[in-house]
């Protein structure tokens, strides 16, 4: 679906990092691995190391939203993580920062190309309020949780957009110059 060969790619929901390795084998450049679940993100590390790949993947434990602040991540294991969006939780475990795109950029010295985001719900705010730094990506794939109407039309500004799946909606937008 979409080719990161020599890319930048910012993957937002990078779990225990089997994407991030992934597109490291499909040839990305560099990415930037975020993950809000201490669990996952520990084993993140761990899988990275196993695949000597810490010099190409760049984990960052933090949740990505519009606004920086804290969020609060549910008492859930590794695989509960799957449904979990951090923004809802009122009894964590653990407390991480909450970074928006522009933070990620200015932070890493990021030069936006592929923005992968599955993070159970951010989609919606990140797009929505955070444009200015979605729309500086030249090409993003989401999986979407909720009506992908909304964020469509927002993102029909800048990019094409194909939505693949049945259930699981998968956007991939490609911007238009």
């Amino acid at each position: 679906m979409v080719d990161v060969g020599g890319r930048v790619v910012v993957d937002v929901g990078a779990s225990v990092g089997d994407s991030p390795i992934y597109f490291i084998l499909k040839g990305a450049r560099r990415v930037y691995a975020v993950e809000p679940h201490p669990g996952a993100y520990r084993e993140m590390l761990e899988n990275i190391k196993l695949n000597n790949m810490q010099d190409r993947i760049v984990p960052i434990n933090a949740a990505l939203e519009s606004k920086p602040g804290v969020a609060r991540i549910p008492n859930v294991d590794i695989e509960g993580t799957i449904g979990t969006y951090h923004g809802s939780a009122s009894d964590g475990i653990a407390e991480v920062p909450m970074v928006t795109l522009g933070q990620l950029i200015s932070d890493y010295g990021i030069k936006p190309d592929v923005l992968k985001l599955d993070c159970q719900g951010c989609e919606f705010d990140v797009i929505l309020n955070d444009y200015e730094h979605v729309r500086l990506f030249r090409e993003l794939v989401l999986e979407v949780h909720g009506d992908e109407k909304e964020l469509i039309n927002k993102l029909s500004k800048d990019y094409k957009c194909t939505v693949y799946g049945i259930s699981n909606r998968i956007l991939h937008c490609k911007r238009q110059w």
